[in-house]
This record gives structure tokens, C-alpha cells and sequence, in this order.
């Protein structure tokens, strides 16, 4: 199944954050042997060039690694992980209480909104159980 890209971005940008999301989330974790580059372009129904644009710069950040004649594999830095899971975070809160403001709601009410949906949630969760 093609990967869902939007055109107003560059796709190697695109197809990077989600290779990152991809590692912060677990699904290829630590040490993991990653799908070769044309694996990759053909599952995201891409140019293959464009997914080695995106492992290029994860590889120079340090995200991923290349061994020769192995592959890539994910880093097996836990700390950078996780500190790229938390600039993510960080990212996705800001653009989340940038929108909540464009709406009108002030910090209070935002916090307000998210302890009554976690209190639903539990709810549904103990009824369930």
C-alpha cells in the first residue's frame, strides 16, 4: 500500500519523518536490519533515488546505519532515540496548541478539554474491564 504523501512538502522530508516515526515508535527498533532502499520506494510507491535522499540524511544524523554488505540498521543509540522522540512530541504539542489557539481556547481551557477526554477515556477503559 502506497504511503500517504502530501505534495505541498518535499516527499525525501516526508518519507524521512516517517522512517523516523517509524524507529521512535518501535516498529524498527534498536539494532534492526531496515527493508533495502527499494524495498522501501516500492512499498511508499516512490523513485527508489528519493528514498536514498531520506536514508542518506537519517544515516548522517546518526539515525541509521550502513554495514557493508549487511544493509542499514537502526542505531543502537537509545538515547538519540529517545531524544528524537522527544523533539518529535514536542513538535506535534506545539502544532496541536497552535491549532487549539487558531480556534479560540485559551492554555486553561486546552488543559481543561484534555483532562475531561483522559477521564473519558478511563472511564471506557474500567467499563470495559
Amino acid at each position: 500500500m502506497a504511503w500517504n504523501l502530501d505534495s505541498d512538502r518535499p516527499i525525501y522530508a516526508q518519507l524521512l519523518e516517517r522512517i523516523q516515526r517509524q524507529i521512535v515508535s518501535g516498529r524498527y527498533a534498536p539494532g534492526d536490519k531496515l527493508p533495502s532502499v527499494r524495498e522501501l520506494a516500492a512499498e511508499a510507491s516512490v523513485n527508489p533515488n528519493t528514498m536514498q535522499k531520506a536514508f542518506a540524511e537519517l544515516e548522517r544524523g546518526g539515525l541509521i546505519e550502513t554495514r557493508r554488505t549487511s544493509g542499514r540498521f537502526v542505531t543502537e543509540d537509545i538515547h538519540m532515540i529517545a531524544q528524537i522522540r522527544t523533539s518529535l512530541a514536542k513538535h506535534e504539542i506545539d502544532s496541536f496548541l497552535d491549532r487549539m489557539k487558531g480556534l479560540g481556547y485559551e492554555t486553561q481551557d486546552i488543559i481543561r478539554i484534555l483532562q475531561e477526554e483522559k477521564q473519558e477515556e478511563e472511564a471506557e477503559r474500567s467499563a470495559l474491564a
